[in-house]
């Protein structure tokens, strides 16, 4: 799935999601939830995969 696509589904910036993704910006709550739903995972599963 491609950045846009992915903030697109989740009401996120693009811009954000790649700061997000590099480690640039920690993620807020909200977002975190949104991207995880835009997914269609838990937010659990989504910080394990990240090896957080």
């Amino acid at each position: 799935m491609s950045q846009e696509s992915l903030a697109l589904l989740a009401e996120v910036d693009r811009s954000y999601l790649g700061r997000v993704e590099r480690g640039d910006n920690n993620v807020a709550v909200l977002s975190l939830l949104k991207i995880a739903e835009a997914l269609d995972i838990t937010v659990r599963d989504l910080i394990a995969r990240a090896g957080l």
